[in-house]
């Protein structure tokens, strides 16, 4: 038996994954699923899991780098509805871990549910953003989780509650393959007042971010108390190039990827601006871009 036996319909060898991700660069997965159920990822994941081959579930892709030489092993992707769905009720925020992020902070600022409307802007996946737990200076998306549904590496589906759940900086404790959905305990507010405080973040954010257009990626976590883009820039940064790969100008924890640029580039830029803050400023950067 192979890893794609009986499941030919939703596995695909040789995808090419640069388009499926914010930088546009990398190559291919050895095999690529798109399940359309939660039975159909766990028999999947199982299946992966006796041959050994191993596993990763893509999200929107904001926050990945894709190797040039491609991602051996499974890819899968959660863009089906089953993996999509929002409710919301008593107060309470329901949604699948591949919901958008977006979607889901709009659904709740249209209910006048506070709490998630800081995070606008910020790109990606509902359960990509609780397992990294995005935030802003408003607040992390953890500090409202009341719990997850998750599966194991293994195809075991188990429920996180409250009391398991333990959120820091830019991490979790939810480090399984994926969260299928998660629960969030919300606040009341006015709905017009919460519509305006998140289209006045939506503004500030945005003016110091690169365009809309540009493939680009938020590379380094922010020191405790201080400001990664910040410190890239008194280092004298912006601008800094290598290949077809840039600092952004804009805003210096951005990295811009142009035509004809590679991951190779990326991951020497990378090292070039680690390496500068450390000499010139004594700070370690930490990835918070994932390199896969």
């Amino acid at each position: 038996m192979t890893v794609v036996s009986g499941f030919e319909k939703i596995v695909r060898r040789d995808e090419p994954l640069a388009d499926r991700t914010w930088l546009r660069l990398g190559g291919v997965a050895s095999f690529y699923a798109e399940p359309k159920s939660v039975d159909e990822l766990a028999a999947l994941v199982r299946r992966c899991c006796d041959e050994e081959v191993p596993i990763r579930v893509l999200g929107s892709g904001s926050n990945v780098l894709i190797r040039d030489e491609g991602v051996p092993g499974m890819v899968v992707s959660l863009g089906g509805a089953d993996f999509a769905d929002i409710q919301i009720s008593n107060g309470r925020l329901m949604a699948g871990g591949g919901a958008k992020l977006a979607h889901a902070i709009s659904e709740t600022v249209r209910a006048g549910l506070a709490g998630l409307e800081p995070l606008v802007g910020i790109p990606g996946t509902l359960g990509g953003a609780l397992h990294g737990n995005s935030g802003s200076r408003g607040g992390d998306i953890g500090q409202w989780a009341c719990q997850a549904t998750v599966m194991t590496r293994t195809g075991e589906i188990l429920q996180r509650n409250r009391e398991d759940l333990v959120f820091a900086y830019r991490q979790s404790s939810l480090d399984e393959l994926v969260i299928l959905s998660a629960e969030f305990q919300l606040e009341e507010d006015d709905p017009e007042q919460l519509t305006k405080r998140m289209q006045k973040q939506w503004i500030v954010k945005k003016a110091g971010q690169p365009l809309s257009h540009q493939n680009v990626a938020s590379v380094f976590k922010n020191p405790r108390g201080m400001s990664a883009g910040m410190l890239i820039d008194q280092a004298g940064l912006k601008g800094t190039r290598v290949g077809a790969v840039e600092v952004s100008q804009r805003h210096a924890n951005f990295i811009v990827a142009d035509e004809g640029a590679t991951s190779q580039d990326v991951l020497r830029l990378m090292d070039i601006v680690r390496s500068r803050v450390a000499e010139r400023l004594g700070v370690e950067l930490e990835t918070e871009l994932e390199i896969w």
